[in-house]
């Protein structure tokens, strides 16, 4: 129970209040995950025209795999029980792996592997990756105020936490959860067990409810009114005090919406390279660089193998559903809160 903050604080819910840098912690470390996967698969590759096993070329990627699911693990937990100074495990091993890498890296251009091989571009991408995940961590210290400083900084629970008559939790919880629903499983078991009534469903979060988004709108429309000397011109000045009110997660639905879509284009071009790659007989390629003893390949011969695009395919299709699915949650979310303003 070192500096636990939760006998301080009282939440009825058993769901995690969010350090600073919570999305995009989680963003940076699904990023962090992909491109350890195509870092273990450019390893494999490689060691599969040599003539010898090397098993460092894609063992330790396979190693900081593990640990980056760890520290997604774990930090789930310590966020979910309020542990901050826990997470000075995570700054100690976020500022190791940031320095091993760019010593990695500095090796590379000592010996000359530059954009053309993969690797190099993969290792320069984790140095990144890294160094943000780091950057996010010294961060959560300086807004939190823990660890190095004396006095923490106290942090109230939203009031829809205390709330035991609030069971929508979805502004509360984790992206993970947020894109797979994954929070409304207990909901589920329970509609599945007995008939659900409006106590089961329980009440709106004040965000959502309908005289939260009226105060909202009606703070934009009278906003523009001020901008005019005269009364507001009709329809024009509602539409653009619904811009004002409810622009940002429209915009946000448009986006996801976007990247589906292109998105959409990994699963043709894939196909086609699949398709073709099968249709030559030979899927074995002749890398011309070796450097240290090992041969680097480049990006075009790596996205030349059948298995690596299938890999993508997989990758790309499921991130299109989630951005799909996301793209409609939000829209009618929206729709709904703008409905109830009017």
């Amino acid at each position: 129970g070192w500096g636990s903050q939760s006998s301080k604080v009282h939440i009825h819910h058993s769901t995690w209040l969010h350090f600073p840098g919570h999305n995009l912690r989680w963003i940076l470390t699904f990023i962090l995950l992909f491109v350890l996967v195509c870092e273990i698969a450019e390893g494999i590759v490689s060691d599969g025209v040599s003539e010898s096993r090397h098993l460092h070329l894609y063992m330790p990627a396979g190693m900081a795999f593990l640990a980056a699911i760890t520290s997604v693990v774990y930090y789930h937990n310590i966020e979910t029980s309020n542990f901050p100074k826990l997470l000075i495990a995570l700054l100690f091993y976020w500022t190791l792996a940031f320095i091993t890498k760019t010593i990695k890296f500095v090796k590379f251009c000592d010996n000359g592997v530059g954009f053309s091989q993969l690797r190099f571009c993969l290792t320069g991408l984790l140095v990144v990756l890294y160094g943000m995940l780091l950057a996010v961590e010294i961060n959560v210290i300086r807004v939190r105020r823990y660890v190095f400083f004396k006095t923490p900084k106290e942090v109230k629970p939203p009031e829809d936490l205390q709330d035991l008559g609030v069971r929508f939790l979805q502004p509360f919880v984790n992206l993970l959860s947020k894109g797979t629903y994954w929070w409304m499983n207990t909901f589920i078991k329970t509609a599945h067990k007995k008939p659900i009534d409006l106590k089961t469903i329980g009440k709106l979060p004040i965000a959502m409810r309908a005289l939260t988004n009226y105060i909202r709108l009606n703070e934009a429309f009278e906003a523009q009114k001020n901008k005019r000397s005269s009364s507001p011109q009709g329809s024009r000045s509602i539409w653009r005090a619904l811009c004002c009110a409810f622009g940002r997660p429209l915009l946000l639905s448009s986006t996801f919406r976007i990247l589906a879509d292109l998105l959409g284009f990994a699963g043709p071009l894939c196909i086609s390279g699949i398709v073709h790659n099968v249709g030559k007989g030979n899927n074995t390629i002749r890398p011309q660089t070796k450097i240290l003893g090992v041969f680097f390949i480049s990006s075009q011969e790596f996205l030349s193998n059948a298995y690596v695009l299938a890999v993508l395919l997989f990758f790309a299709l499921l991130l299109q559903r989630t951005f799909l699915q996301a793209s409609y949650y939000v829209a009618i979310e929206t729709g709904i809160n703008l409905r109830g303003a009017i």
